[in-house]
């Protein structure tokens, strides 16, 4: 093979380097950081391009083996040919002029000379397909000897391996070796024949023959150049042909795809253009089918629940005006039930006490039904949360002393200030307390406040009944109760939690539970401390520690915020270690909090529930 010779490297100029090299560097090393993500994301996204890359690639390993095989069968073909030829040359003009040299009569040096160059010329140059040259050498154990080394074509007793002057050397014969043959700036491949001779007076020589098979080397590089040429088109038209073929059957699986996202995005009019009757245009027509299907019945469900919404907004609208007249007239009788008998007194107070309930019930409704109509609005300002939470205690103080249950307050000293509407955050507190003062059976509840740079928390922990998996699961739907026969002290709408879940919606924060049956329950409002700013955690732990058993107080070191960094979950239904649930709402399904890596470190605990904000459901306890 041609091996061309290597040039000297240049030597570079001596100097500093210059100031500006390394932030080109790190530019290439930017751009080619960038363009490999590039395709490493279209590897992944692109399923045609993934089918022509493998086509291709195992494509050119077939040729590339074919072309190693039929590589190795031509040049051995050429050799043998070329071989084959030489030999017979060689062979009959070595032993033509070993014939010549064994019966010279020369006495002397002068015409020793003379009649040597004159027979080497016979069998120099003339071999049939390629270059022959000779060298004629004295062999080591010859002395007085008439004639030196001679070469023709430039030639030195250098290109002779040594094997082969060895065994010439030491045996009679004619032999032969593959050797380099030397050029000017390369080197290409040859032949060597060579036999032991005998010159007057006596002494002995080697005899080589020499063959340049450049020809032949030149034959082989052009083969090779065409087997590339034509692997190297044979390749492009098998990538064209994949990449056609591929199309045919990827484009419409990918114009699929594009309608599917599309109508998951609520484009319900969306449609796949259908040609021809084959698979795929069946395969269309199926999913256009479907994609009508599932237009109508949408529609359906969302005319339905438009005027469900609309029903109820109407009905809590018709009864405001006689429940006001019934109210009244229950009050007339309430103040004047000291003047009625025993049965009629008790009966004005159970009417006077369902109205209220009933009034209750109206308001908890058409506070629902402007979250369903999308009407609702804060009124939001930048105010300290820990007065509402005090607020909130004290109106919920009464109530948890007859119950015989302790409030215990657990705030920073500097404050906690955020950006919020304080009505409605006070009703989700109030309603988070209240719940677990009905359900705290007695015990102590601490409500702990704590903040961070990004987000402001409330949690409310209650030693009660608790919750299992399904009471957890569904504890903020509306209307439900988790033990419905239990008996409840305060009149309740069933609306509380559902109420407080959009309220926390409406301040992009989360609205989160924790329970475990026998042990109580623990709810967590997690608030950003500027309006639309995402939460990324909580400064709350949501699962509470041993500290916080029953019976034992928070220390002064526990008030502090207990900031727990809560990685990013996927946007889906899922669970996550430690048998912690979430509820996720189709509608926020987009965004979800991240769970506490405190909750999956306790595989103990039997239950967390994670209700986003914006969850359209109710609460365990009204």
């Amino acid at each position: 093979m041609q091996t061309s010779a290597a040039a000297p490297p240049a030597a570079e100029p001596p100097g500093d380097p210059q100031p500006a090299a390394p932030a080109r560097r790190h530019s290439l090393t930017e751009r080619l950081a960038t363009r490999w993500g590039g395709l490493v994301t279209a590897w992944r996204r692109s399923l045609q391009l993934r089918a022509v890359a493998t086509t291709v690639l195992l494509s050119a390993l077939a040729m590339l083996g074919a072309g190693i095989f039929l590589s190795n069968q031509i040049a051995d073909g050429l050799f043998q040919e070329r071989f084959r030829q030489v030999q017979e040359e060689s062979v009959r003009g070595l032993n033509q002029v070993k014939s010549n040299f064994e019966s010279a009569a020369t006495t002397d040096r002068s015409s020793t000379v003379a009649f040597v160059n004159d027979t080497l010329k016979l069998v120099q140059g003339d071999g049939a397909s390629v270059q022959r040259d000779f060298i004629l050498t004295p062999l080591p154990s010859s002395e007085n000897i008439y004639v030196t080394n001679t070469a023709s074509g430039g030639l030195t007793t250098a290109v002779i391996p040594e094997s082969l002057s060895m065994t010439v050397r030491d045996n009679p014969g004619v032999y032969w070796e593959s050797i380099s043959f030397p050029h000017a700036t390369y080197d290409t491949p040859g032949l060597a024949f060579g036999t032991k001779v005998q010159l007057p007076p006596g002494r002995e020589y080697a005899l080589y023959l020499v063959y340049d098979l450049e020809s032949v080397q030149q034959t082989l590089d052009f083969i090779h150049r065409v087997l590339a040429i034509g692997g190297f088109l044979l390749l492009c038209v098998t990538g064209g042909i994949a990449w056609y073929t591929t199309r045919l059957v990827v484009r419409p699986v990918s114009n699929a795809a594009m309608v599917s996202e599309k109508l998951a995005a609520g484009e319900l009019q969306e449609r796949l253009e259908v040609h021809g009757e084959d698979e795929i245009a069946r395969l269309g027509t199926s999913f256009n089918r479907m994609a009508t299907s599932l237009q109508d019945q949408i529609t359906q469900l969302a005319t339905l629940s438009q005027m469900q919404q609309r029903f109820v907004s109407d009905v809590s609208h018709e009864l405001r005006t006689p429940l006001t007249t019934v109210r009244m007239a229950a009050e007339v009788l309430h103040d004047a039930r000291a003047e009625f008998d025993p049965i009629n007194r008790r009966s004005a107070e159970l009417l006077y006490n369902q109205v209220e309930r009933f009034q209750t019930l109206l308001n908890d409704l058409l506070e629902i039904s402007r979250f369903d109509a999308g009407v609702a609005l804060l009124d939001a300002e930048v105010l300290d949360l820990v007065p509402v939470v005090r607020r909130v205690v004290e109106t919920a103080s009464l109530h948890a002393e007859n119950l015989g249950s302790e409030l215990r307050v657990h705030v920073p000293g500097d404050g906690c200030m955020v950006e919020m509407d304080p009505r409605r955050i006070e009703r989700i507190i109030r309603n988070l307390v209240m719940n677990a003062v009905e359900h705290g059976e007695g015990n102590p509840i601490d409500i702990t406040v704590a903040q961070d740079e990004h987000a402001v928390a409330v949690t409310v922990r209650d030693h009660g009944i608790g919750m299992d998996p399904d009471e957890a699961a569904r504890v903020f739907d509306r209307f439900w109760r988790g033990d419905p026969a239990r008996a409840r002290t305060t009149g309740g709408s069933g609306l509380g939690l559902s109420i407080a879940t959009e309220d926390t919606r409406l301040h992009g924060g989360w609205l989160q539970a924790w329970g475990q049956k026998g042990e109580g329950a623990c709810f967590r409002l997690t608030l950003p401390r500027t309006l639309g700013d995402p939460v990324g955690s909580s400064p709350l732990p949501l699962t509470p520690r041993s500290q916080l058993a029953l019976g034992q107080a928070l220390s002064a070191e526990e008030t502090s915020p207990h900031t727990a960094s809560l990685p990013t979950l996927p946007s889906a239904g899922f669970a996550l270690p430690g048998n912690i649930l979430r509820a996720v709402p189709p509608a926020e399904r987009a965004v979800a909090p991240p769970a506490e890596p405190d909750e999956a470190a306790d595989p103990d605990q039997d239950l967390i529930a994670d209700d986003e904000p914006g969850t359209d459901q109710g609460g365990r306890h009204a």
